[in-house]
Order: structure tokens, then sequence, then C-alpha cells
């Protein structure tokens, strides 16, 4: 209800008022050495808000990035938590999307070389996928398929919930314990995969793996075995011959990873 006393162009300044209020609010609890608070407010109220927020924001990064907070010793991690706090510009409210404005401050920071480890960025991006694949809406009873078929000698079925992941790093490796100094020089190739029980697991495969699955999303009418035969047909004879039988036998291995869910219903 409209105040009696109020004049409407008093009305009209208050909004005005009301965001600078708000932006010098949250700007001096981002950074508050460079931004001092809004009139009046004693510091030992802004006090409460600047570490309530921080905290929140703090809790987020640390149990979606866990090995990145692993990699920190407590005073370091609080530096960095406070430069992304600090320096970015969020996208988006929505907190299932918090970890992915962390990856784009990390991009961020890689594009401006500001000396993290080179494999920092990728590291973040794997434990961002597992959360992304985790939230994904996309489920198993959407795609038709014959959960009992033959993957050898039906069209196999990929999951949507599968995908494959190529690194520089061995990502799935960093820890406390291993700092890769120097890049590989093979790259890393991860399996990513939410079954029916929507469990996100992780599984190390190597460069033709990653190529066959690859092929068999694409594919709509070739057996499993036809489609590792494809794969092959560039390769000298003798070597087409020695792997054709792993070939068979990753079919078998991604159905059980039910990366394939099954065959093609005609």
């Amino acid at each position: 209800m409209r105040s009696m006393s109020a004049s409407p162009e008093a009305e009209t300044r208050a909004p005005g008022r009301t965001r600078a209020l708000q932006y010098r609010f949250t700007a001096h609890i981002r950074d508050p050495q460079n931004n001092p608070p809004p009139e009046g407010i004693e510091d030992r109220r802004m006090a409460i808000y600047r570490d309530l927020v921080y905290a929140n924001m703090e809790s987020f990064v640390s149990s979606n990035f866990p090995v990145i907070r692993s990699l920190h010793d407590d005073t370091a991690w609080n530096v960095f938590t406070h430069e992304f706090f600090r320096e970015h510009v969020c996208h988006t409210p929505l907190f299932p999307e918090f970890a992915r404005e962390f990856l784009r401050w990390l991009e961020t920071r890689q594009q401006q070389g500001r000396g993290d480890p080179a494999w920092l960025l990728e590291l973040a991006h794997y434990e961002w996928a597992e959360l992304a694949l985790s939230l994904d809406e996309a489920t198993i009873e959407q795609v038709a398929h014959d959960p009992s078929g033959d993957p050898l000698t039906g069209a196999p079925v990929i999951s949507p919930l599968a995908c494959v992941l190529g690194y520089h790093y061995p990502v799935h490796l960093i820890g406390p314990d291993f700092r890769p100094e120097e890049m590989p020089p093979a790259p890393t190739w991860i399996l990513l995969v939410r079954n029916r029980d929507d469990d996100v697991r992780f599984h190390e495969i190597n460069a033709l793996s990653a190529m066959l699955i690859e092929r068999l999303r694409a594919n709509t009418e070739l057996t499993g075995a036809q489609c590792v035969d494809a794969l092959l047909a560039g390769r000298p004879v003798e070597e087409a011959a020695a792997l054709r039988p792993a070939g068979l036998a990753l079919l078998r291995e991604l159905q059980s990873f039910e990366a394939i869910l099954g065959t093609r219903i005609n």
C-alpha cells in the first residue's frame, strides 16, 4: 500500500537508492578491502554477512571440487577462493550451476596466465563432469532398446548418460601425492557413465575404445561386430586381426558398464 506521506517523486527515486545500496553492500562483502560498507551499519553486523556469504560460497566450491581442495592447505585455499569470490561475476543464480561458474573463472585465469598448474583447468572439468552428469535430465527409459540384446550381433544402443572425456593430463590420478610436472606424450581418455541406479562411474579407456564408442553412438544399422571391423578396416591386416578380439570384448565390457544399454529394436 502506498504511504500517504510519500510523494510520487520520492517513490520514483527510492528504487534507485535501494539498488545503489544493494550494490554497495554486495561490493563490500565481495571485496571489503577496496569497497567501504554502506554508511550507518556497524562493522560487527557487516562481519556477520561477510563471513556467512563467503562460508556458503566456499562450501559449494569445496564439495564440488574435493580434489582441488585437497591440493591446497587452509591458507592457500582461503586466498584462492577469496580471489574467486572477489573477481568472478556469476551468470546464473542457480545453485546447481555454481560449479560451472567456478570452471568459467578458472578458464579466465588460464587465459590471463595467472600461473596456475597447466593441468588445473582439466582437473576442474573432470570433477565438474561428474556433477553435470548426475544432474542431467536425460533418462535411460527415454531410449528405445532391448536390454537383453547382444551388442555383437545386434546394433548397440549407447546410453545418453555415457560420455567420453579426453584430457592432456591424467586427471584421474592427480592428488596431493601426484602433480604432473610435464604433459604426457599420450592423452588420457575417460568414459563417464551414469547407470540405471543413478550411480556415476569413471572408467579409464584408450584412444581406440574412445573412437569405437563414438562410432557406436552414430551407428543405426551395423552390428557391434561390424562396427569393430569398420573401425579396424584402415589398419594392416595382421594388426586388425590382433585387435579384433579386444574390440569384441570391449563391447561386452561397455554393456557391463551400462554404457551400452542393449540393442536397437527393429
